[in-house]
């Protein structure tokens, strides 16, 4: 049955006789067989009996067999196969029960399956499905390792925005070297194709009064401010239809600042939050309440209430001053030696002894510290009256913003004083591929990709204790993942298929769950390596681990090189018999290049 109807769907190609490579390739994908040319070139290769690069319908055959029948997958069919050549419904639900985890309407499901993936028409008329079917149907989409629940948005959106992980970038301009690269429009655009929800625009004074954007004091290229958000406004909403936060890295004369917020206006039109949403708030609105709506995150002069107050006043060539400390080196090293401390700053206290906004007497004849530098900047009216719920801040401390933080300011905090405080990145050089931007793009495939993904509640409560180095609480997960075998893996030369391959599984999460391990090598084949190792990992903050797959080739000499990974939230993995798909180091899709995997983790 299955060779009559194989033979039904290839004869005609082969009515002029012998095919080349070319052509058995897209025969191949005729048959919805997915294949690397690089690996169908060295099939083909063997199976050219007389060297001539054209192959008889048999040696066609030879070459289907090899690269679709793999031995797991005919194994777990045989397994649930009363006869070993066909699945009844009742078998595929027993299957789907036992391995796949599909809990509900087994039966249901295992009819849509043989009628969606069984390519033989007489098999799929009688409820069965034949390994062909069975082939297709677990190599489809529907039993990728990522959970299908996961990828539409699912979570609460109705919590204030600071409730949320923020898929952000930083020197989203940039597409290459920070120090000589050309800033680029591909650099956003790529960005919120990728779901990111905060941009960094580096904005300086440009000729004839145009603000540009570039990486300042660098020999980056330059782009006209107005044709930056141009680019964002088209491309805003593609991916996710969340709010956006420009965040502007401001360092613009006055002037060019009011050419800013024309721009702003000009551009966004309805989509620029430039009032609040409720008349007194003093909690952020939800990333529901912001949908389709583009925020600015700058300096901003005054309350949000004068703000509205001044709404439809004309505020051209209206400045105010911005006043704010500046630490001076040795004040930041302090502050990196000691994270948590909270330095206090007196005045000298020489001649007048008394406070004079508080009126508490001071220590007399005492010089206690010198006053810190402040600096001034002017800012236009017309741009800060455009900050409604992102004013930025300096960071001082985590318990001053406790004490005086209002609802709508927000700081950002430099990479080595992130390190100290935090172990997780908070925003990433999307243009810079290796394990951040993995973890990065992982962490933010959940919640349907939108760029907002709800804290756990252990992170959303303001008196919190929870502590990533001293976990007390929750319940642990054992996780276990059975490494089955490689599918069509990337090569690191063109010319052979041959290559030593193995894989390393990785856990990203609090200290405690961190951890690594790592498959034996196996030698000369890339094509269909087989592992079948076991590894098991208990994951103690199961919210707040990433898995990651790595892919290398064995070097012995110059080290192992990277073929290709894949990351996604420990929450969003599917049980059962999965397939887990492989990324380049930028993040483009190898397919079909991927592992398979059986997977199962209790709680």
């Amino acid at each position: 049955m299955e060779m009559r109807w194989f033979l039904s769907k290839i004869q005609d190609d082969f009515r002029g006789g012998k095919i080349n490579l070319e052509k058995t390739q897209r025969l191949l994908e005729k048959l919805d067989i997915r294949c690397s040319y690089i690996h169908v070139k060295q099939i083909f290769k063997d199976n050219d009996r007389l060297k001539q690069g054209r192959i008889t319908i048999e040696e066609f055959r030879a070459i289907y067999r090899i690269i679709t029948h793999r031995e797991e997958i005919i194994e777990i069919f045989n397994a649930y196969s009363e006869n070993r050549k066909i699945l009844l419904e009742n078998n595929l639900a027993q299957f789907l029960t036992q391995e796949q985890y599909t809990a509900e309407m087994s039966k249901t499901i295992a009819f849509e399956i043989i009628q969606k993936y069984e390519p033989i028409e007489e098999v799929r008329k009688a409820h069965q499905m034949s390994l062909e079917g069975f082939t297709r149907y677990m190599n489809s989409r529907e039993c990728l390792l990522f959970k299908n629940e996961c990828r539409k948005v699912y979570q609460d959106m109705s919590h204030p925005l600071s409730d949320y992980f923020i898929s952000s970038s930083h020197n989203t301009y940039l597409v290459s070297d920070q120090l000589l690269g050309p800033s680029d429009l591909w650099g956003y655009v790529s960005a919120l194709v990728k779901g990111c929800r905060c941009l960094e625009i580096d904005c300086w004074d440009g000729a004839q009064n145009e603000p540009v954007v570039y990486h300042g004091y660098t020999l980056t290229s330059k782009l006209l401010f107005k044709t930056v958000i141009q680019a964002i406004q088209k491309y805003a909403f593609m991916t996710s239809d969340y709010p956006v936060v420009l965040s502007l890295e401001n360092h613009c004369s006055t002037a060019q600042q009011e050419v800013m917020a024309d721009n702003l206006q000009a551009t966004f039109g309805e989509s620029l939050l430039s009032d609040m949403l409720d008349d007194f708030p003093d909690t952020l609105p939800s990333p529901e309440a912001l949908k389709f709506k583009i925020l600015v995150k700058n300096k901003k002069i005054g309350t949000l209430k004068e703000t509205r107050e001044r709404k439809g006043s004309d505020k051209r060539g209206k400045v105010e001053e911005w006043e704010e400390e500046v630490a001076d080196l040795e004040e930041e090293e302090e502050e990196e030696e000691d994270k948590f401390k909270e330095s206090e700053v007196f005045e000298s206290v020489l001649g007048d002894n008394q406070d004079k906004e508080t009126g508490v007497k001071k220590l007399p004849g005492v010089m206690l510290f010198k006053k810190k530098k402040t600096r001034k900047l002017k800012i236009a009216l017309a741009l800060s009256d455009l900050v409604i719920y992102t004013k930025a801040e300096k960071f001082k401390s985590f318990q001053h913003s406790r004490l005086y933080q209002q609802f709508n300011e927000n700081n950002s905090i430099g990479e080595t004083q992130a390190r100290k405080l935090s172990k997780l990145r908070v925003a990433l050089n999307f243009q810079t591929p290796g394990l951040p931007m993995d973890l990065q793009n992982g962490k933010f495939l959940d919640n349907g990709g939108s760029g907002y993904i709800l804290k756990p509640q252990f992170l959303r409560e303001s008196k919190s204790y929870f502590n990533p180095s001293n976990i007390k609480e929750g319940m642990p997960i054992t996780l276990t993942i059975r490494l089955i075998s490689g599918i069509q893996l990337p090569l690191t030369h063109s010319s052979s298929n041959k290559g030593d391959s193995l894989v390393i599984i990785e856990v990203f999460g609090v200290p405690n769950d961190q951890m690594k391990q790592q498959t034996r090598v196996i030698k000369k084949n890339a094509f269909s390596p087989r592992w079948n190792e076991t590894f098991t990992f208990i994951i103690h903050v199961p919210e707040l681990a990433l898995i990651r797959f790595v892919v290398e080739s064995q070097g012995l000499i110059a080290g192992n090189e990277f073929l290709g990974q894949y990351t996604l939230p420990l929450l969003c993995m599917n049980k059962g018999y999965r397939r887990v798909p492989l990324f380049s180091r930028m993040g483009e899709s190898l397919e079909p290049a991927s592992l398979f995997v059986y997977v199962w983790y209790v709680r």
